[in-house]
């Protein structure tokens, strides 16, 4: 049983670490959370809330597969090497990819413009809340940019 616990352990430790390292990662969690705020203001039944989990979690575990992959290139190879490049690019494809339909689900979930006018009306009567978000957006805008462990993601 302890090794099963431990596995745990070693999995956050993993997760805290992407969060710490990899800006992308940042990106997508703050983009999920304001996802999952602003679907308050549908009514999404059961099933339409599991295949948004199913997407955000999917494009999380992609972009931790993806820091993964790149970790052991980086180790493996310590010169410029175009197969480590190439495997590299295709792994951060992936992610894009997996994003991209995961942007178009998101658009036929949420485009609904009596549902826009109601968010915009739903604001405008509480500029308290715009201020709120305006903070959120501030702080999201810090954690993806600014937080963690800086590392340059561009080097191939």
């Amino acid at each position: 049983m302890g090794a099963f616990l431990k596995s745990f352990v070693y999995a956050a430790r993993g997760v805290a670490r992407a969060v710490r390292e990899e800006r992308n990662l940042r990106f997508h969690l703050c983009t999920a959370v304001y996802v999952y705020a602003f679907s308050a203001f549908y009514t999404l039944s059961a099933v339409q809330y599991a295949l948004l989990t199913v997407l955000v979690c999917a494009v999380l575990a992609m972009e931790l597969v993806n820091t993964a992959l790149e970790n052991v290139v980086n180790g493996l190879v310590q010169e410029k090497n175009q197969a480590a490049r190439n495997a590299k690019d295709a792994a951060a494809a992936a992610v894009l990819v997996l994003c991209a339909g995961a942007v178009v689900c998101g658009f036929l979930l949420f485009w609904n413009t009596a549902v826009f006018r109601y968010i915009i009306a739903w604001f405008a009567a509480r500029w308290w809340m715009i201020l709120l978000l305006a903070a959120s957006l501030a702080g999201s805008v810090w954690f993806v940019f600014f937080f963690g462990n800086r590392k340059d993601n561009n080097e191939r």
